[in-house]
């Protein structure tokens, strides 16, 4: 394929979304906070402070109202202020269009218990109570995407597609429950006829884990290319490389992927055994990344600079955003930690400007000092932070 020199004649349009705002946040005992209450202006805010302040914390306090679990991998114990017995945050949504939610979660570190309420409500699952609060977070650590491991991209996958495509997340949980009893009975050494009766219960769901997969890469493939070429200058390509050996053409048929699945498990039964481990399946897939160039395309996770690698990932989480956009109706809330520290202000300023596609997001940026700050940023409200603590 050949390199793109410039930002590609391509116009995507998509009809706007009424923004979703985060009204007021209240933070109980949640990391480094104690007893706060914040009330954002809808354009978003601007928070100062130094490393090891607060601001991650509080971006990772809205995050998690979105998915109820760490930005960052912990466990919910370890996000419990010290000394305290649990945590509790409230966040108040609202749209342009008129609707507001609430979404409320407490969590009992002596029980380990988590109790989440939606306008008051508690769902019947945790997964009925996801997705509501419609964020996208653009960290320095996003560059794990693309400079990381197949499974760094898969959790990518799993977040996205859980959270905006309809049935996904069941599939995906019954998916893992299988593997899991299908692997214990190969390490136990299991027989045969035993290990193949579970089969059919792994081949259904990582059907429809690949399928949803390999259609959310194809739908934004085009995108993934533009917004690199218009961040970097210099166009990448992402491809669906599934667990199983399919062709590009079989992606999209379903039937095909459960025959490719069930062939595979076949071939492998042997090495399974071996092994003590399943070898086929959405559990080894990748998200290729990969750098357009006249001789050929190169591997953004081996050959791609830093720069290229964080482009990459800024794309990643724009193409997040329009997803959102696309399957709930909503701009979603943006959260930017400290993205001036890894590009040099022109490349922020373009990422400024692409961030929400021209619709009007609420933003809330997270600087160490004022200094780094420009463009869009430097016109909102600014709060400081230190030790947790938040000042207007």
């Amino acid at each position: 394929m050949s390199q793109l020199a410039a930002v590609p004649e391509i116009q995507i349009q998509h009809d706007v979304a009424p923004a979703q705002v985060l009204r007021e946040l209240r933070l109980r005992d949640f990391r480094n906070f104690g007893e706060t209450r914040l009330e954002f202006p809808v354009a978003g805010v601007l928070v100062i402070g130094e490393n090891g302040s607060g601001k991650t914390n509080l971006l990772e306090a809205i995050w998690y109202l979105e998915v109820f679990r760490s930005l960052r991998g912990a466990h919910d114990e370890q996000l419990v202020r010290f000394g305290a017995d649990g945590f509790h945050l409230r966040g108040r949504f609202e749209r342009a269009d008129g609707g507001s939610t609430e979404v409320s979660v407490g969590y009992d570190a002596r029980t380990r218990r988590k109790r989440v309420l939606v306008d008051g409500a508690e769902p019947e699952r945790l997964g009925d109570a996801i997705g509501h609060a419609a964020v996208v977070v653009f960290s320095p650590a996003d560059v794990a995407l693309v400079s990381g491991g197949p499974g760094e991209r898969r959790h990518f996958l799993d977040i996205v597609l859980c959270l905006n495509r309809r049935g996904y997340m069941d599939a995906l949980q019954r998916f893992r429950q299988a593997l899991r009893q299908r692997n214990s009975l190969l390490r136990q050494g299991a027989e045969p006829a035993l290990i193949e009766a579970y089969d059919p219960g792994l081949i259904e769901p990582a059907a429809t884990v690949i399928a949803e997969r390999a259609r959310w890469v194809a739908e934004h493939a085009s995108m993934f290319a533009l917004r690199t070429t218009q961040v970097g200058g210099r166009a990448a390509r992402m491809r669906y490389r599934p667990g199983v050996k399919l062709e590009d053409e079989a992606l999209s048929d379903r039937t095909r992927i459960v025959e490719a699945l069930r062939e595979a498990l076949t071939r492998n039964a042997a090495r399974e055994r071996e092994r003590g481990m399943t070898m086929a399946g959405p559990h080894r897939d990748d998200l290729e990344l990969a750098l357009e160039s006249n001789d050929g395309d190169l591997d953004l996770r081996d050959y791609g600079s830093g720069g290229q690698q964080r482009t990459a990932a800024v794309a990643l989480r724009m193409i997040e955003a329009q997803t959102i956009r696309d399957a709930r109706g909503v701009e979603p809330l943006v959260l930017l930690d400290d993205v001036f520290a890894e590009f040099d202000a022109n490349r922020s300023a373009r990422i400024l400007e692409l961030m929400s596609d021209g619709h009007e997001a609420q933003a809330i940026f997270t600087a160490p000092k004022q200094s780094d700050v420009h463009g869009r940023a430097a016109s909102l409200e600014r709060w400081g932070i230190a030790g947790g603590v938040v000042s207007r």
